[in-house]
């Protein structure tokens, strides 16, 4: 079984405790990542990476509370997370 299929499994096996770690999860990192985009002046690029960040952890929080089925949530979560540590990472570099 590949890692995402486990992973998928273990989050619909605990569905309610992973939403609310994955909302945690999610807004934190999502807020390192625009305080990092905010830090200096932001110009067209930073900006774009804020919109990036906040959209994507508002878009987790959005298909939780949609009640989405757990595959889209679990997507939206993994999305999520990638894109805003991409942007930290971005910025740490």
């Amino acid at each position: 079984m590949g890692l995402y299929k486990k992973m998928l499994s273990q989050f619909h096996e605990m569905y309610y405790l992973g939403i609310v770690l994955g909302i945690i999860a999610s807004s934190c990192i999502g807020s390192i990542a625009a305080t990092l985009a905010l830090v200096d002046l932001p110009g067209g690029f930073e900006l774009f990476q804020l919109c990036v960040s906040v959209g994507t952890a508002m878009w987790f929080n959005a298909t939780v509370l949609a009640q989405l089925n757990i595959k889209t949530v679990f997507n939206s979560l993994l999305i999520s997370l990638i894109a805003n540590i991409l942007i930290i990472i971005l910025h740490l570099v």
